[in-house]
């Protein structure tokens, strides 16, 4: 579209060297404000290079606080006392102390057992020998490690494990095939233990651990399932109240239900089973400690 010539301005380009020119035709009003395009075009200059400078001023700043900070942390250091190198043998207190600390655990191992109506052991003749009055060839500090990782493991292995009567009592039934009890001609595996009992007697958990199943489950009853560690899980049948919920956190000893008779169930009496990764286990090999 052609401008018109009333709003245009012509500007002549002349070229000395080939003694050429070039017009171009420029719309009016642009060539007025020339000095407003000239004073946006510096005032951006300007701007761009503040914006620079500024950047540039807060890097060198900031490396100099990292600078600074990194020079107070190597001063921490130096002003740190050297650790001093860890006797071969504890002093007389250190070691009285540390036996007091793996009585302490004997003590929890022991209540774990009381819970479970098992007896607990001795915490008397804490030492390194043999049983026999021999001398471990360990020095104090490492039989002292020895000791306190061994009890550790044992405190773990002993709360979360399943051990003990969840009710003390006679046992009915045990694991493995019998007679099926409905129908004598018959023969059925019975993957846990029934424990005699009366209807409102107390079922207890027999580890810590997280209900996973607290309700109806077939032939079961009314039944409480509980997660341990180490693929470990104790199921209790037949009961006639639960006092537990999915989700809970039981600890050994704790109430669960009580015995009843609901589910395929001839009579009252506590059904208890051990499962190890999914698979029934009998029961009667972590009734004893020793076995």
């Amino acid at each position: 579209m052609n401008l018109k010539p009333s709003k245009t301005s012509t500007v002549i380009i002349v070229d000395k060297g080939k003694g050429s020119t070039k017009t171009l035709q420029v719309k009016t009003k642009h060539i007025s404000r020339i000095k407003h395009y000239a004073a946006g075009i510096l005032a951006l200059i300007l701007t761009l290079s503040g914006a620079i400078i500024y950047l540039e001023n807060q890097n060198m700043a900031q490396q100099e606080e990292t600078s600074r900070a990194l020079a107070q942390v190597n001063q921490l250091k130096k002003s740190l006392p050297t650790p001093a190198v860890a006797p071969q043998v504890k002093k007389v207190n250190d070691a009285q102390s540390y036996i007091q600390d793996i009585q302490s655990k004997l003590q929890t191992i022991n209540n774990y057992l009381r819970k479970r109506g098992l007896k607990g052991f001795s915490t008397k003749g804490v030492g390194g020998g043999d049983g026999n009055g021999a001398e471990s060839k360990l020095t104090d500090n490492e039989k002292y490690s020895a000791y306190d990782e061994y009890l550790d493991r044992l405190v773990h292995a002993v709360a979360f494990t399943p051990m003990g009567y969840p009710r003390i009592s006679s046992l009915t039934s045990y694991f493995g095939y019998r007679s099926d009890p409905f129908e004598s001609d018959h023969a059925e595996f019975h993957p846990g233990i029934d424990f005699k009992g009366e209807r409102g007697d107390a079922a207890k958990c027999t580890a810590d651990g997280r209900v996973v199943g607290a309700g109806w489950n077939g032939g079961y009853g009314n039944c409480v399932r509980i997660a341990h560690t180490n693929g470990f899980e104790t199921l209790y049948g037949h009961l006639s109240r639960i006092t537990v919920h999915i989700g809970q956190k039981v600890t050994a000893g704790e109430k669960i239900g009580e015995i009843g008779s609901t589910g395929r169930s001839t009579g009252n009496h506590l059904h208890y089973e051990v499962r190890k990764n999914g698979k029934p286990v009998n029961p009667i090999s972590y009734l004893s400690l020793n076995k």
